[in-house]
């Protein structure tokens, strides 16, 4: 009975958001009284619990969630991303343009959102496009494919953030985004693929239409900042966590260098340091960028902050309904070989995603659920749980379709038809997500 009181308060979850267009973070709210009540709790129970599920998860990353955000509207704003993009696009050279598109895509998208990165650089995709003779279509997808990989792998992004604090990772996003970045790359290497053999048979009208020359794209942006401030607000947030994460495995820790080396590496100090070096790129110290810009970004990172919330919340609510108790009584067999049960959350998000359609909300939903699992198998420690969160986000990958807004960004502002679109997004998606799974399992055999 307890397994389908959960079950109800998910499948609610994904009907109010999918069908009844709810908000997923009211949505998580109800469906966390609603498992609370029905599963017997105490009814101040419940209410303590909805509190501290979602209070304790704010203190853990909500100021991480907040300054990432911070620092992806920087980049946008500044010209920063173009900045890199044109690095990148440097570096691989004119003859392999999708290439290049990927690899900008798996680099932008880390603090930048994938539907903001997709269309401040889709004039420059166009541009590219046009002076490789490959189609817009084929750019389009290596871009899309690009930004999605690391959009659901690899922190600041919120999603991954949010699952890392859920199932009791926050401690161990060092690793998260090592692991992130490098398990990125195959589901990267599938979008490119996937662009480059399908999607570059469909022609939108915009290939028969003349474009903006590359050189006339960057001259119109004006003076960009350098490579190295560019690049700075996010390698050094990724450095400082990495020798936080070095000093707590290694040397004394009650040393004064190790405690200093572990404070900067802790994700909000290293995310605070980080969004100081955005800072080195704004064009102007003025209200516009010190308060307008930084306005934008908190609009930005609210929904993220409330789903995630709510998604501690629910997650609080169902380990305090007993049913970590439940699960131990039960023969998990074959599931404690840890890498067969990495399939039960990848299938969960996959379904959460292909239904209502957000990454984010599918790695806050899927993480919540599948928390109290972990210690009754095991389940725990750095590397172990930031597979787990790979595993969730290669579902949550699977599939971009029409109920996805990053999906609508592709077609609007590539000119595929949505049929098109199906054959050449969507299948991308499904693409990456298998092989992301693949991928996370054999890496499980491999370092567990």
């Amino acid at each position: 009975m307890l397994f389908l009181i959960i079950l109800i308060g998910v499948l609610f979850i994904v009907f109010a958001t999918a069908k009844l267009k709810l908000h997923p973070f009211l949505a998580l709210l109800i469906s966390s009284f609603f498992v609370g009540i029905a599963a017997g709790m105490p009814l101040l129970t419940v209410v303590e619990s909805i509190n501290t599920g979602f209070g304790g998860l704010m203190t853990s990353i909500g100021i991480v969630i907040v300054a990432g955000t911070i620092i992806g509207i920087i980049l946008e704003k500044s010209g920063a991303a173009y900045r890199m993009a044109e690095v990148v696009l440097r570096v691989i050279g004119p003859k392999r343009p999708q290439l290049a598109m990927s690899i900008i895509g798996y680099i932008v998208s880390i603090p930048v959102f994938c539907d903001s990165g997709y269309i401040i650089l889709t004039s420059l995709k166009k541009a590219l496009a046009k002076r490789a003779g490959v189609t817009i279509a084929s750019m389009a997808v290596a871009l899309a494919t690009g930004l999605y990989a690391t959009h659901v792998l690899v922190p600041p992004t919120p999603g991954p953030i949010a699952a890392a604090g859920n199932i009791g990772a926050a401690d161990y996003l060092g690793t998260i985004i090592l692991i992130g970045l490098i398990v990125a790359i195959p589901a990267t290497i599938v979008g490119y693929i996937w662009a480059t053999k399908v999607a570059s048979k469909i022609r939108v009208e915009a290939d028969d239409e003349p474009a903006l020359d590359y050189d006339e794209i960057i001259k119109s942006f004006g003076k960009m900042p350098s490579t190295f401030k560019s690049f700075l607000p996010i390698v050094l947030p990724i450095i400082l966590i990495g020798a936080g994460s070095v000093a707590a495995l290694v040397g004394d820790p009650e040393a004064g260098v190790n405690t200093f080396f572990r404070f900067l590496g802790s994700p909000t100090v290293a995310l605070i340091l980080g969004v100081f070096a955005a800072f080195l790129l704004l064009p102007e110290l003025s209200e516009e960028t010190l308060s307008n810009w930084i306005g934008e970004a908190l609009k930005e990172a609210a929904p993220i902050l409330l789903i995630t919330g709510a998604g501690g919340a629910f997650g609080t609510v169902i380990k305090n309904t007993g049913v970590g108790d439940k699960l131990q009584e039960m023969d998990l067999g074959a599931l404690a070989t840890g890498a067969l049960f990495l399939l039960i959350p990848f299938l969960i998000a996959a379904a959460l995603k292909t239904a209502q359609g957000s990454s984010t909300a599918a790695l806050v939903i899927t993480s919540s659920l599948i928390a109290p699992m972990l210690p009754t198998l095991g389940i725990e420690g750095a590397v172990p749980l930031a597979l787990v969160v790979m595993a969730i986000g290669a579902g949550s990958m699977t599939v971009s379709h029409v109920n996805d807004s990053f999906f609508w960004v592709i077609t609007q502002y590539s000119g595929m038809k949505v049929t098109d679109a199906y054959k050449a997004q969507t299948m991308a998606t499904l693409l990456m997500g298998l092989t992301t799974i693949i991928f996370t399992m054999a890496l499980w055999f491999v370092l567990v």
